[in-house]
């Protein structure tokens, strides 16, 4: 029950003062015995629960999405393989996985942000994986996405090519690996946040993702902030509080 409902019907002597209060501390919580879902974050942060799939069995995926869908709430599940695709979408008709993303994604109603747009901007082929869980969370947050790929800076004329594109974004999130340079290069072109995400991309002095990581934060450009390597939903989210306000 909602809080309202919970306090009309204390009110009406339905509820007892006992009763009512525990409806008030089990707000938001569904136990499931394996997790303990959070049906209330929306309402409080503004970012609804997303389901981490990785290192959970294709079942447990599948029972979380399907409480889920019966609570009419948007489902957003990452790391997710195509095994617990087939199971999902077995619960919740009309889920959608991506491949590349590794994302499974189902909304009751798609109701975009009378906003502007944000632009994923990712450096190479190599990093498209993590700038689709970007676009695919920013999406199911409710953006509008422009994306641009394989602009880094080994042949940064591609990135001039379609800067337009990024200059006219309202937020900006800039996926590299390697050397992790792309932030700091489209940092110093825009006038909008840049939000960068590292990726795990790139040869053994890369340290999985650790020297993008270290350079997007030693960046002297202005503006830019840094999520977690390969982390394209923490970015994707930073990115939507911008874009809302």
């Amino acid at each position: 029950m909602e809080i309202k409902d919970i306090l009309n019907h204390y009110k009406s002597g339905e509820l007892n003062l006992n009763e009512a209060l525990q409806g008030l501390s089990n707000k938001g919580i569904e136990e499931m015995g394996f997790a303990t879902l959070d049906t209330d974050r929306l309402r409080r942060t503004g970012m609804p629960e997303v389901i981490y799939a990785q290192g959970k069995t294709i079942e447990q995926v599948a029972l979380i999405a399907g409480r889920l869908y019966s609570k009419g709430i948007d489902i957003l599940a990452t790391k997710a393989t195509a095994e617990m695709f087939e199971a999902v979408v077995k619960i919740v008709p009309g889920a959608a996985y991506n491949s590349l993303a590794k994302t499974i994604m189902f909304k009751h109603n798609v109701q975009l942000l009378n906003k502007g747009y944000i632009a994923v901007v990712a450096a190479g082929t190599s990093d498209l994986p993590v700038a689709e869980e970007a676009v695919v969370t920013a999406q199911f947050l409710n953006n509008k996405v422009e994306t641009v790929y394989d602009v880094g800076v080994a042949g940064i004329h591609r990135l001039f090519n379609k800067l337009e594109i990024i200059q006219n974004a309202r937020v900006i999130i800039a996926v590299a690996g390697m050397e992790g340079a792309l932030a700091s290069v489209i940092g110093g072109l825009v006038d909008k946040p840049v939000i960068g995400v590292p990726t795990s991309i790139g040869y053994g002095a890369n340290f999985g993702g650790l020297s993008a990581l270290l350079s997007m934060l030693n960046s002297c450009a202005s503006g830019i902030s840094v999520v977690n390597i390969d982390n394209g939903v923490g970015a994707a989210c930073q990115a939507t509080l911008i874009n809302r306000l």
